[in-house]
């Protein structure tokens, strides 16, 4: 079982961006590899504190993560958290974190350097529309996507411009002495190599575009705007030792004829007519998993709500289902024949015809605080 992100960083979960940075720098420094040489705790430990500042740094994942805990990167879309992370990926992405603790380069511990960053390609964006059944249930969906490839054929080369390391050193005299900086090098862009051989389908980079179908797993009870992602199915990257980027899936909500949804609650709209309301009857209704038969009870009055519990959507976080409302409309007939009219206008003064809520009916504040209850 994962442990809480902000438990891992030993932070609250009101604490700013600079004490997120602060605190992850603090166990990224104390559990680095090369300090803690043939330690497996100490990686792991490294590797989970990075996968916490992945997702606490960014400020649209910690709103998931706050709203869903783990499961808003389950189903093949977690970042580090969900799997795809190595030690070449928190180098690259979070090197710069380390600053001088490190003897000057992030990847190495007394001055030792881990080697280049390797270059990672772009991430693809696409929008996937779901039904409430879907959602319901989890679903998986394959999609088409087109994405960059390196293209058949194209080698590539050692870069002469950095030797390979990805960085070019440049020494500059200060007042302080002489100052060494490292920045990416302009050729292979941190590659470390450049195209060598290349094909007639490839550009410049030796990529290509292709179509590929990807399956996507979607857990049961995401939300309109939810983004998953899926690791290693963006653009590729030039170069052998690149990785590609990866799907950034948005989920979509198609509206449903009859259900409207708030949150986990399903609301749903019964209208009957006034003989029923009288005399009672038993309906279908739709719900997320099939039609169900519900009893209206004689007398119902209109505007009643029944609630047929775990009849709703489940959590996204496994914390249970929903229910369905069941808002009940009495339908009053715009135009009477002549029998029914007389019939009504007899019924008129009836004391049994006549209103009378505090005996049958609850007031409005009484049936939302049973909607609660």
């Amino acid at each position: 079982m994962k442990k809480d992100y902000y438990e891992v960083l030993g932070i609250e979960k009101n604490a700013t961006p600079a004490e997120i940075k602060k605190a992850y720098r603090k166990m990224a420094i104390k559990y680095h590899p090369d300090k803690n040489p043939g330690d497996k705790q100490a990686e792991e430990k490294f590797k989970e504190a990075a996968a916490a500042y992945e997702v606490l740094s960014d400020e649209n994942k910690k709103a998931r993560y706050d709203q869903y805990g783990h499961a808003a990167f389950e189903g093949g879309q977690g970042g580090f958290g969900g799997g795809g992370m190595n030690m070449d990926d928190i180098f690259s992405q979070f090197g710069d974190i380390f600053g001088s603790a490190f003897g000057g380069g992030f990847g190495g511990f007394g001055g030792q350097s881990r080697g280049r960053a390797r270059v990672k390609g772009s991430n693809l964006r696409i929008r996937v529309k779901l039904t409430l059944e879907e959602i319901a249930s989890g679903v998986e969906k394959k999609v088409k996507v087109r994405r960059k490839v390196l293209a058949d054929g194209v080698t590539f080369k050692t870069c002469t411009t950095c030797n390979g390391s990805g960085q070019v050193m440049r020494v500059t005299n200060t007042i302080l002495g002489r100052m060494q900086t490292a920045s990416t090098c302009p050729s292979c862009q941190g590659a470390g190599e450049i195209l060598d051989k290349s094909s007639k389908n490839a550009d410049a980079q030796g990529l290509e575009f292709k179509e590929e179908t990807v399956s996507i797993k979607i857990p049961a009870g995401v939300t309109e705007g939810v983004q998953l992602k899926v690791n290693g199915k963006g653009n590729a990257a030039p170069g052998n030792n690149s990785i590609d980027g990866d799907l950034i899936v948005v989920i979509e909500e198609q509206v449903h004829d009859s259900l409207k949804r708030e949150g986990t609650n399903l609301h749903f709209d019964l209208y009957i007519n006034f003989s029923e309301a009288v005399l009672g009857a038993n309906k279908n209704i739709d719900t997320v998993t099939g039609k169900v038969k519900i009893k209206i009870e004689p007398g119902t009055q209109s505007g009643k709500i029944l609630r047929l519990r775990g009849k709703g959507l489940p959590s996204i976080d496994h914390y249970g289902n929903g229910d369905l409302l069941v808002h009940v409309n009495v339908w009053t007939p715009q135009s009477l024949n002549k029998e029914q009219k007389k019939f009504f206008e007899e019924m008129q003064n009836d004391e049994n015809f006549k209103p009378n809520p505090s005996k049958f009916d609850k007031s409005f504040f009484e049936k939302v605080k049973d909607m609660f209850s």
